[in-house]
């Protein structure tokens, strides 16, 4: 008899093999299609807001809708449209006449960025409303002034002459037959109350080059309006009439052709981002754990699957969807993000699991010790990546990462790299989550400390998280670390930091620039917009 339970035993564990290398092969097949379709050279690197995202976005969609997933919100589809604010761009209406002479739009001038706005101005025939403001002597007189700002420059003249009564300034730097100076998309300086234009030295403008006089400006539009592109996340919805919902989700938006400026590649000519690792892998693996999930027997929570877009550009897409849930997000068990889980390292097997922290359930779901992973866990919520947007709404996180390697935010991210055996094992552990925490009671969140977004060479930081996705002028805070210079100067989340001591900057960009400026220990001011009240706060390093 006792033989009998023996061979019985080992032909059950035989047919369960069998199953799971078959149902293994299949998701293999699965994870292959899907990551060699979203890697591939006709979506472009699936920028953003351009036509490669568009049939990925479709492609995701029609694998939601074939597994069985439903629209999260009956009857508005699988895609939710968020904007993405590129900065300014000039109007094809701009125009302007000097000496007679139409001229050339970026050839022979360019209206600055925050210039103000103007339509078919006719000046006096004095000119006498028209100012030339040459900026040689100011250059001159600070080429060795680390701290003098030309934009700033610029824009306190024009204010000045602005209250004067002037209605153009109009800027040359004289002998200077190489100006390298262009229209700045990604200035977030405010507009001015008057037009401002920077004109190049050339023959046309004037054949030999002097400034001109008198009746010379006959004829000015200045448009400059924000520049916009539309963003596609794709939400698909098991609903189990549960009280309570689990989140899974990875983005599907990479590089392009690297015109975000996003991208490690030097060289020449431009070339196609696949992104095969990030992050068509996690697209691949969520789709995968979508299918499963709907055929699963687990039913005590819904669940929402969510690839999402601008990822890349700033976590633009999860960061809309929380402050666009269309659910409660108190009811929001848990939040699994899956980027860059196509590279596991053959000989290590090392796996970095991130939110570690966020839950006390995670110490008791996630062992260090694992038997087939090399497990790193980092307590931390947040990161360059979309479970950032889900921590800062005190949602426990996970972050699943194989780690980062040569290709990454190159050309060569390609799919024939992608361990699809290392993916589908790692597909396994969080399915072995799912499936214990369908027995449990809902998560306890648990606050981190905070990481900052990249990597940071700076001597002294705030303690702040910038949001990226802010379009205005200065750095609205999205989050707040305790105990760091921040908190206990009083700067709180919403706040927009527009200077620290003398120093004003208008994005992260410049704000990352005058951060450089201090050393630790060091105390100053910092001045900020709460609301419509403008504040200035002491701060030490």
């Amino acid at each position: 008899m006792k033989y009998i339970l023996v061979f019985l035993l080992l032909a059950a564990q035989n047919i369960f093999a069998q199953q799971t290398t078959k149902e293994d092969k299949q998701m293999t097949d699965d994870l292959r299609a899907t990551v060699n379709f979203l890697a591939d050279d006709r979506l472009e690197g699936r920028r953003t807001g351009m036509p490669g995202e568009k049939i990925a976005y479709t492609y995701i969609e029609n694998k939601f809708r074939s597994a069985g997933l439903k629209p999260f919100k009956p009857g508005t589809g699988y895609i939710q449209a968020f904007e993405v604010n590129e900065g300014r761009e000039e109007g094809k209406e701009n125009s302007f006449v000097l000496n007679g002479r139409p001229m050339e739009l970026n050839k022979d001038y360019f209206p600055y960025p925050y210039s103000g706005n103007i339509r078919q101005f006719q000046f006096t025939e004095e000119n006498t409303d028209v100012e030339y403001y040459d900026i040689t002597p100011v250059l001159t007189e600070n080429e060795n002034n680390p701290h003098f700002d030309l934009t700033e420059n610029i824009i306190s003249y024009t204010k000045k002459a602005a209250a004067r009564g002037i209605k153009l300034v109009i800027v040359r730097h004289t002998p200077a037959p190489n100006d390298k100076f262009s229209f700045d998309a990604k200035d977030k300086n405010p507009s001015l109350a008057i037009p401002v234009i920077y004109l190049f030295p050339s023959d046309r403008v004037s054949p030999d080059k002097v400034v001109p006089t008198g009746k010379s400006v006959s004829a000015l539009t200045v448009v400059i309006s924000e520049k916009k592109r539309v963003g596609h996340n794709v939400i698909g919805f098991i609903n189990n009439s549960a009280p309570n919902t689990i989140i899974l989700g990875a983005h599907y938006d990479h590089l392009g052709y690297g015109e975000d400026h996003n991208s490690l590649y030097t060289g020449k000519p431009l070339m196609i981002h696949n992104g095969a690792d990030d992050n068509a892998s996690g697209t691949a693996a969520l789709i995968a754990l979508g299918k499963w999930l709907k055929n699963s027997r687990f039913k005590k929570y819904n669940y929402i699957l969510m690839a999402f877009s601008g990822e890349e550009l700033g976590l633009y897409g999860s960061k809309y969807f929380t402050e666009h849930p269309g659910l409660d997000l108190k009811k929001v068990n848990y939040m699994i993000n899956m980027d860059m889980i196509g590279r596991l390292n053959e000989s290590t097997h090392g796996l970095t699991i991130g939110g570690f922290g966020t839950s006390p359930s995670w110490g008791q779901l996630i062992s260090k010790t694992d038997s087939y992973f090399k497990i790193n866990t980092d307590s931390s919520g947040t990161g360059p990546s979309d479970h950032t947007s889900f921590y800062r709404k005190e949602i426990p996180v996970l972050f699943f990462f194989t780690g980062s390697h040569s290709d990454y935010h190159k050309p060569g991210d390609d799919a024939e790299k992608i361990n699809y055996p290392g993916e589908i094992q790692i597909i396994h552990y969080i399915q072995n989550i799912i499936s214990k925490t369908d027995k449990m009671a809902k998560l306890t969140f648990t606050k981190t400390r905070e990481v900052a977004m990249g990597k940071s060479s700076f001597k002294v930081s705030l303690g702040i998280m910038p949001d990226y996705t802010y379009s205005g002028s200065g750095v609205m805070v999205d989050g707040v670390s305790d105990s760091r210079p921040a908190q206990k100067a009083g700067i709180k989340t919403g706040d927009v930091l527009i200077q620290l001591g003398e120093h004003k900057f208008t994005d992260v960009q410049s704000y990352m620039n005058v951060l450089n400026m201090f050393n630790k220990g060091e105390s100053t001011k910092v001045k900020l917009k709460r609301g419509n009240e403008e504040m200035t706060l002491p701060i030490t390093f």
